[in-house]
């Protein structure tokens, strides 16, 4: 009984980390659908901008969604190299996504005061809407690179972990 109990638990266990695994594999491309939005458009209207953020915010709820439900109470009880590993990856790859957020919270106060997101005006150069225009573009970009590059790190060392347990 107690073997047929541990089988069914691994069973169940192989069936939620592939559950896991779509749902966040599933987040990437619309992570990168949410940037296109951005960079195809010439002037970020308002409408665009919740077009952008509403594939964003479902791709971060995608991924952060698994980690809080499955992953983190998991990981305590089985710590090992690759969870270290994975783990590290993915705080830097949301240490990247904090960094963007002190840019895009700027730049979105910015045109706000401006009342640019609901009047566009493209003969105001986004550099003349504040002193640090362009660090904070810098930040935000810097940022929102470093989160997808991170975050493809941390998703391949989840995936070989997956290969290697199921």
């Amino acid at each position: 009984m107690a073997c047929l109990l541990k089988t069914n638990g691994m069973i169940e266990d192989e069936i939620i980390a592939t559950i896991v695994l779509i749902v966040v594999t599933a987040s990437f491309p619309l992570y990168l659908y949410g940037a296109w939005i951005i960079l195809r458009a010439d002037i970020v209207t308002w409408g665009v901008l919740i077009h952008h953020l509403k594939f964003i915010f479902t791709g971060l709820v995608l991924t952060t969604g698994p980690i809080l439900l499955w992953m983190i109470p998991r990981s305590l009880s089985r710590m090992d190299g690759y969870i270290a590993l994975h783990t590290f990856v993915g705080l830097q790859a949301y240490a990247f996504l904090i960094f963007a957020l002190t840019g895009i919270i700027r730049i979105f106060n910015a045109k706000r005061a401006r009342d640019l997101y609901n009047i566009p005006d493209d003969s105001v150069p986004i550099e003349e809407l504040g002193e640090n225009m362009d660090l904070w573009r810098r930040r935000l970009r810097v940022g929102v690179m470093g989160f997808l590059v991170i975050w493809i790190i941390a998703w391949s060392v989840g995936v070989v972990r997956y290969f290697q347990l199921y």
